[in-house]
């Protein structure tokens, strides 16, 4: 069995594919609203990105998750969903996707019967309005009639909402509330520093840690050993019955145990999300049939994992603490 482990002893065992820079929302902490996106002949084909998804499983990945942009915009993804799903069960434990849920009533059914058993939906709040200004262009009732869809093909869905200061920080009780009744997690996730998409993020910062213990005014929590494998930490809300996690990269650095890397939709592999330092994957890739260029590439790069990331938040320069969009890493 191959593997992949880091100079701190880490096992590599989850990778995030980005198959897209493209998204059909533009929320306000993740892109401009004027965004450039990539010249898709820079994009790796879907057999490329299926080929590379290959040989990290031979590696040792067992969790691979689809992410965006969005990533059910990409014309044809489903054909490589359907050849990596032929892939659980051989070495492969889990496959899964990140969306904003626009598109999943007309997905869902065939994402679950590819073998995808859960989903990570983003969604900042449940007022109308302020949901179409938080995502410049998104449709509240077509991401709830996606839910809907995605829960009646038998999916677990677990909502992501990005906590931001006097934006929808008002609305924590209701999140917690509607996601528990309606048998969905739910994970707050402190604001990233990342690309230039105007000053008002470092404004709307809000530490986690300020969130739950107002969160313990009202509610009780209990620590959860529970894990799907990421960032978060979760409690169970007794009120409600239901688990609330929190993904804390600035207030509380969850790097010790960190088994991820990301790869883009040009094959560049990200050891980590709060550092710039990337390889190249798509030219040996590229450069010969066999995969034996690709994994001499991909163990060299996993030689730099760095131990943590350095987000921070600079108040003064009011600049981000990495320049790329969260689009183009895929989250």
């Amino acid at each position: 069995m191959f593997t992949m482990i880091d100079p701190f002893g880490r096992h590599i065992s989850y990778l995030r594919v980005s198959v897209t820079d493209r998204c059909d929302f533009r929320c306000v902490y993740c892109m401009a609203e004027d965004m450039t996106f990539l010249p898709k002949a820079d994009l790796l084909s879907l057999e490329e990105l299926e080929r590379l998804c290959g040989a990290f499983i031979k590696l040792g990945v067992k969790k691979l998750r689809l992410t965006g942009g969005e990533p059910l915009v990409r014309k044809n993804v489903m054909s490589l969903v359907r050849g990596l799903s032929k892939r659980l069960g051989d070495g492969l434990e889990e496959l899964t996707l990140t969306t904003n849920g626009s598109q999943l009533a007309k997905y869902a059914r065939e994402l679950a019967d590819c073998g995808v058993k859960r989903l990570n939906v983003s969604m900042d709040s449940l007022d109308r309005d302020k949901f179409r200004t938080l995502t410049r262009w998104g449709d509240l009732d077509q991401v709830m009639r996606g839910i809907d869809a995605a829960q009646k093909a038998g999916l677990h869905i677990k909502i992501n909402a990005v906590a931001l200061k006097g934006v929808n920080d008002m609305e924590f009780d209701e999140l917690i509330r509607w996601s528990h009744g309606r048998g969905m997690d739910l994970v707050f996730i402190e604001v990233m520093p990342m690309g230039e998409i105007g000053e008002q993020r470092v404004d709307q910062y809000l530490p986690l840690s300020m969130v739950r213990a107002d969160l313990a005014r009202r509610f009780s929590m209990t620590d959860l050993d529970f894990t799907t494998g990421g960032p978060a930490r979760y409690v169970r809300i007794a009120e409600t019955g239901g688990r609330l996690g929190f993904i804390t990269p600035l207030t509380h650095n969850f790097c010790e145990s960190c088994n991820r890397v990301r790869v883009t939709c040009t094959g560049t592999l990200y050891m980590c999300l709060g550092q710039e330092d990337a390889a190249d994957l798509r030219a040996p890739l590229r450069a010969s049939e066999s995969d034996e260029l690709l994994v001499e590439a991909i163990h060299s790069a996993i030689a730099r994992k760095p131990k943590g990331h350095d987000f921070v938040i600079d108040r003064r320069r009011r600049a981000p603490a990495v320049s790329r969009h969260m689009s183009v890493t895929g989250g």
